[in-house]
């Protein structure tokens, strides 16, 4: 029969806790665990920020005279219009959403002492002072402070980082979104609702924001310029479009206002890269289709783009760079160790409740266990384990524990910089019962028999995805809240150089001017608070740095929040995947150079894309202000100019979107497109305008005439772009080309095509002027895009 030695208990009056009429008026007080739900903006205000913008005011009101005048067929724009908001609109609101959902806490139902018994309520419904009851494997719902303790430790993981559960003595404060690991106790309240420490984390991560990307933010610059432009060139437009039908006094008397305003909504809407957002957005919905086959959860659309241009990566250890379990590295026996201690170690690890330390040496000794005749379980009290064989394999007493305890007063060097071990010891004497303070004692005459060196289980895939971020210029800053001795031996197993201790945080600054100033040389940081990850991944930002975090925990959440781009591990806790912007689901490193790959895709091919778009902007903000200044008829109807894009831009774009490219991210995504755009739409612009005054013989030559001269200069200049955008040349963009041109060779030829468009070919004299300018365009659009390649080239 096995013998186990206990520990007498004091005991005393258990507390008997509130009272159904207390509870009742502390809720009334508002004094209840609720968690806050705000999470930004409201479904009415999101619409309202989307949809009541300058720009979609002019566009859509353009859109709505096109269909008032009854020029439906010109008013096809509108498509753009539409889905752009709606984009807007659908994404924050997912967010939202999904932030909604959001709680650090998880436990639906809470044991709680009310009246002298135990009950269970609602997290919710807990209230300040209530007494919590806790047992293995159950959350702290509230901030308390402990008022009984039997045995407890607190898994705090999830909110510090510390990788081992804590010891947790009477009066030792618990903080809400903790688990009990193993023991029993009584807890207090003392802080619940808004107040307690997992509904701030909540709190400040539900709050909405979109990530910081320059595409978005180079885009909506472009926006915000042409919503302020269009209402003054929008008057000279519609002045010039007036004057040039007969005057104002005219055109209102004799009704031709409505071909005048036709003409000037074409022109305006002209200069609107509607096509942009949408084909920016798909590009970054197709990239984000690509990675959900990689098992990479996509948050946002603009993730994709974020991590190409990342230049700092921090990362949590534990559940991160780290599987978050123990594993016993190595058994260094002494030279003779006493018979049996193989049989003796399985058996102090054969715990049915065993801790991960002892599940770590099930797995190595599992065959080799010996039933005890005498078993002392460990405790965080007394920090040992034992078991007594009167006879059999493996005579005497074992003991198990920290070699400071184990082995106190020996001669014995038992540090091992960043790893745990404890020491296996033997003695011929029984263990003693317990005494007066009733904590078991140690036998009499241990010796050393061996020392088991544990450690963390570094992912197989950290080392090499760390080592592919180092290779592409991004540095790797590790934060952990973990002993910095332990931290800084994973560093260094994953290749990461560091000093034998990382930086304990405690150690840190508050002011975020010095914390940056240790951040420019330091890298790898122990005993990290929650707080301290996000200010360190501000003072990182605020260096100039693009920051990612990667993290698993609670502990992680407000620096994923506040982080340039958040990734979460899968098996993570769900607050940090709700506020991440990246999810892996399988929890694999390895495909973070996917999602850089994919990134640089994006970027690459929304900066052709842009090319492309801003380039049209260009040429019809100068056509637009030109025709309006000179009081000559715009020499375009919207439909024509939506033919155009659709040859130009629109089915192009479709494939430019998907291209693939490894080309490494640079800043200046803006300036590159401007540099390119601004003379390219200058050359359009200005072979429209002298087309148009060489064809149009001052006013003698028939309007549908001039179009189609002015057309033709506008397509085929359009396209030279499209050509030098378009290479290198693939079977796809080469396809897209051929089918562009093609394709205006259908409109121009095709009776049906031409007639819809109102499209008439000019003589053969004003054709043979029409291509001569149109080649002088290309031949400068060429000449362009040749000395941007050559200035790109000098610069990298």
């Amino acid at each position: 029969m096995v013998a186990e030695l206990t520990i007498p208990l004091i005991t005393a009056p258990r507390p008997a806790g509130l009272t159904t009429v207390e509870v009742h008026d502390r809720r009334a007080r508002g004094l209840a665990n609720g968690v806050p739900q705000n999470t930004g903006r409201s479904l009415a205000r999101i619409l309202a920020a989307n949809v009541f913008t300058v720009f979609n005011g002019i566009v859509g009101g353009s859109f709505v005279l096109l269909l008032v005048l009854g020029a439906w067929q010109d008013a096809v724009f509108g498509f753009f219009v539409l889905a752009n908001t709606g984009i807007g609109v659908v994404q924050e609101y997912r967010a939202k959403r999904t932030l909604a959902r959001l709680n650090v806490l998880n436990a639906p139902r809470v044991l709680v002492r009310r009246d002298d018994a135990e009950s269970e309520c609602a997290v919710a419904e807990v209230v300040l002072g209530d007494i919590l009851v806790l047992r293995p494997g159950e959350q702290v719902s509230a901030d308390a402070v402990l008022i009984e303790a039997r045995e407890l430790e607190i898994d705090e993981s999830l909110l510090t980082g510390e990788a081992d559960p804590v010891s947790s003595p009477v009066g030792r404060e618990l903080l809400s979104g903790s688990t009990v690991a193993a023991g029993s106790g009584l807890a207090r309240t003392i802080r619940v609702g808004g107040d307690s420490y997992a509904s701030r984390i909540t709190a400040e991560a539900r709050q909405f924001d979109l990530v910081d990307s320059e595409l978005r933010r180079s885009i909506g610059r472009i926006i915000r310029w042409l919503s302020i432009l269009l209402v003054p060139i929008g008057a000279i437009v519609v002045n010039g479009q007036m004057q040039a039908a007969g005057g104002w006094s005219s055109v209102l008397a004799d009704g031709t206002w409505r071909e005048a305003g036709v003409t000037s909504v074409a022109s305006i809407v002209a200069m609107v890269p509607a096509g942009l957002v949408f084909m920016t957005s798909l590009a970054l919905a197709m990239g984000a289709v690509k990675l959900a086959r990689g098992r990479v959860l996509t948050r946002e659309l603009s993730a994709v783009e974020v991590l190409a241009r990342v230049d700092m990566l921090c990362i949590d250890k534990t559940g991160t760079l780290t599987e978050g379990s123990v594993s016993l590295d190595r058994v260094e026996p002494v030279d003779r160790p006493a018979a049996g201690w193989k049989h003796a170690l399985a058996s102090l690890a054969a715990d049915p409740v065993a801790n991960a330390t002892s599940q770590a040496i099930v797995a190595s000794f599992h065959d080799t266990r010996a039933a005890a005749d005498t078993v002392v379980a460990f405790s965080s009290r007394h920090k040992w384990s034992g078991v007594h064989f009167t006879g059999g394999a493996s005579p005497g007493s074992w003991v198990l524990g920290g070699a400071d305890v184990v082995l106190a007063g020996a001669i014995f060097d038992g540090s091992r910089a960043g790893e745990r071990t404890l020491v296996l010891a033997h003695s011929p004497h029984e263990i003693p019962e317990p005494g007066g303070e009733h904590h078991p004692l140690l036998p009499a005459g241990l010796e050393l028999v061996a020392v088991l060196v544990f450690g963390e289980r570094v992912r197989s895939d950290a080392a090499a995805t760390l080592r592919y971020f180092s290779q592409q210029g991004v540095e790797v800053c590790v934060l952990s809240g973990d002993d910095p001795h332990t931290v800084a031996a994973v560093a260094l197993a994953v290749g990461l150089p560091v000093a034998e201790r990382s930086v304990d945080a405690r150690d840190l600054p508050t002011a975020s001017a010095e914390l940056a100033e240790i951040l420019r040389t330091e890298r790898v940081f122990g005993r990290v608070t929650p707080e301290q990850k996000r200010a360190m991944v501000i003072a990182l930002q605020s260096s100039g740095h693009t920051v990612a975090m990667i993290g698993d925990g609670v502990n992680d959440t407000l620096a994923l929040k506040h982080a340039d781009l958040g990734i979460a591990m899968g098996s993570g806790s769900a607050a940090a995947r709700a506020v991440a912007d990246l999810v892996l689901l399988d929890g694999d490193l390895a495909q973070l150079p996917l999602v850089v790959a994919e990134g640089r895709q994006v970027i690459a091919n929304v900066e052709r894309l842009a090319r492309l778009f801003l380039s049209k902007t260009v040429y019809a903000l100068v056509l637009a202000v030109a025709f309006g200044l000179l009081l000559w008829p715009f020499p375009f109807l919207p439909r024509q100019l939506s033919i155009a894009d659709g040859l130009t831009i629109g089915l192009p774009a479709l494939v430019l979107a998907l291209q693939p490219s490894s080309r490494r991210y640079e800043p200046g995504f803006l300036r590159r497109a401007l540099r390119f755009c601004v003379p390219c739409g200058l050359v359009i612009a200005a072979a429209v305008v002298i087309t148009v005054a060489l064809v149009a013989e001052g006013g003698a030559t028939p309007t549908a005439h001039v179009q189609t001269a002015a057309m033709i200069v506008l397509a085929l200049s359009a396209l030279w772009v499209l050509v030098v955008l378009a290479r290198p040349f693939t079977r796809s963009t080469a396809a897209v080309v051929a089918l562009a041109y093609a394709g205006l060779v259908v409109l121009l030829v095709v009776p049906l095509t031409r007639d819809f468009l109102q499209l008439q070919l000019p003589t053969p004299e004003a054709l043979a002027v029409t291509l001569a300018v149109a080649g002088v365009a290309c031949v400068l659009v060429e000449l362009v895009y040749r000395v941007g390649a050559h200035g790109a080239r000098v610069h990298r």
